[in-house]
């Protein structure tokens, strides 16, 4: 089975999250792909993250309408910091050690893996798939290599299609009484109006 894994804080989930995730699925034909909202991410420390609840049901209504989507609570739900190695570990012993997961990375997360907590072992649970993310360039292989001996035979790169899109942006527009109409899905940016979030 070949599993990919879509990992953010989703705040909020847009539509260039669900285009990277359904070209991956065709691209690598994926049996399906789970999106893990980050609980307390360790590289967000510092930053403002809104409340995990209004985050999960913005993901559920994003991903409803695809049946190879699917949604996983364990980030949100681990106590204290959250580990993309602690994560894999626990897909693997569930999923079963045959399962082939593929990590779906921007360019910046990619050239951040060195700093990672045990970068090895993720390149060694997971392959990762890179997509360019709007102001980052690709990442350098040699330079990967050195935290992560033979991650150049487990990295491929994705072209998908360039929307400069970000969650930084669309709660910048809310805020200041922008539309994120398209930005969004209808019921994410239906629930968004709703619960009154990201206003100023």
């Amino acid at each position: 089975m070949k599993v990919g894994i879509m990992g953010g804080t989703f705040d909020p989930i847009h539509i260039a999250h669900l285009i990277i995730a359904e070209e991956a699925r065709t691209r690598l034909e994926l049996d399906r792909v789970i999106f893990i909202p980050a609980g307390e991410p360790w590289m967000k420390t510092g930053h403002i993250v809104s409340e995990a609840g209004p985050r999960v049901e913005m993901v559920k209504l994003a991903i409803m309408s695809n049946p190879s989507f699917s949604l996983s609570l364990r980030e949100v739900e681990r106590p204290g910091l959250t580990y993309t190695v602690d994560t894999l570990e626990q897909l693997l012993g569930e999923l079963g050690y045959d399962t082939q997961l593929f990590l779906l990375l921007g360019w910046d997360s990619v050239a951040e893996m060195t700093a990672w907590k045990a970068p090895y072992r993720v390149s060694k649970m997971a392959t990762v798939a890179a997509f360019p993310r709007p102001g980052f360039n690709k990442p350098e292989i040699a330079m990967l290599e050195r935290a992560m001996p033979g991650i150049a035979e487990r990295i491929v790169f994705i072209d998908v299609p360039f929307l400069e899109i970000s969650s930084t942006g669309i709660r910048k527009r809310i805020a200041e009484g922008g539309s994120v109409r398209y930005l969004v899905t209808d019921a994410v940016g239906q629930y968004i109006t709703e619960n009154g979030l990201y206003k100023a």
